[in-house]
């Protein structure tokens, strides 16, 4: 159990099904639409790899399994002003957030992208969140947080502790049972159109499917090759941020190498529960880690990713004021 944080039971949870093509339809969608944006795209349905092993090293061993995408808070927590209060238990959430059968006697993984837990460092930072739940209460992490020392822009990432399950502000987590089984493998080579990798896989289902119908999907990727952009937050700034222009100031941008393990969700639209379409961030076992936005070598890259897709998506603690930037 984490140190203070919210009380999970009063927290407002909001609940969506998500419409789930089979895993060979959109194989077929993104084998045809993946074309478009780079040059050598291989999509296959694939049983799921040891993800323990290398080169993921993720607490559990697999995706599948009631497969739930949870967002929680968003960036209103944190801008224009943060909000120190949220504070939330991953473990806690997710537990809440599966269907009770599994929750109450089924391991389960949490993984994905937010802030990470200020308390434990005493400073803002990103949290690469990966998680593995065992009853009665064991917990593997093998969660990291990338941070930024301020007198020199210097980013580091570190191990966060079994002891420490929260998350701060905002977070994008795939949380299912983490069991072997059928999933979408992705693996593309030389970018040549202008959005990311997950931006173009997110662009290829929502050009197939609409508004009317929302699909998400979760898990990890690899960059294998290249160089991403990336970013970690500052500590918690002092003045109020009000625009793209103020964040970015705010926000240390870095041009990270391969190896980079990737974790978050995407869904094609925001099916009415104020969503982040897209969010990963990375962690790698050479000190490099943040939140992905664009890989900088598009002649070199070279991404693989598995990914499983979401049967319901779960909304926590909505900010009841939005608004729409700091959401790249």
């Amino acid at each position: 159990m984490a140190a203070t944080s919210l009380d999970t039971g009063s927290l407002l949870f909001e609940e969506k099904p998500l419409h789930m093509p089979t895993l060979q339809e959109l194989r077929d969608v993104l084998a045809d639409g993946l074309k478009s944006c780079f040059t050598t795209v291989d999509v296959e349905v694939v049983e799921c790899p040891d993800l323990t092993r290398a080169p993921f090293h993720l607490a559990g061993g697999g995706l599948c399994g009631s497969a739930t995408l949870v967002e929680i808070g968003g960036p209103p927590y944190l801008l224009p002003t943060v909000d120190r209060s949220k504070l939330y238990d991953v473990i806690e959430v997710s537990k809440r957030a599966l269907p009770d059968t599994v929750a109450s006697s089924k391991s389960f993984i949490s993984i994905g992208a937010g802030a990470g837990p200020f308390p434990l460092v005493d400073s803002n930072c990103e949290g690469i969140f990966n998680v593995r739940h065992s009853p009665p209460g064991t917990i593997v992490s093998e969660s990291h947080l990338a941070i930024v020392a301020p007198e020199t822009g210097k980013m580091s990432i570190r191990k966060i502790p079994n002891t420490e399950t929260r998350c701060a502000l905002l977070a994008n987590l795939l949380v299912s049972e983490g069991r072997p089984g059928p999933v979408l493998k992705v693996s593309c080579k030389r970018r040549t159109g202008n959005k990311d990798f997950i931006a173009s896989i997110r662009t290829c289902l929502a050009d197939r499917y609409g508004d009317e119908q929302t699909v998400g999907l979760g898990g990890v990727f690899l960059l294998v090759a290249g160089k991403a952009k990336q970013h970690v937050m500052s500590p918690f700034s002092t003045t109020p941020i009000h625009t793209e222009e103020q964040l970015n100031e705010w926000l240390n941008f870095y041009d990270m190498p391969a190896p980079l393990i990737n974790l978050g969700t995407l869904v094609t639209n925001e099916c009415d529960l104020d969503l982040r379409l897209q969010h990963f961030h990375s962690f790698s076992t050479h000190g490099h880690g943040g939140h992905y936005h664009i890989d900088t070598t598009p002649d070199t890259v070279e991404y693989e990713g598995y990914f499983v897709v979401g049967e319901r998506i779960v909304r926590v603690d909505k900010p009841l004021i939005t608004h729409k930037f700091g959401r790249d």
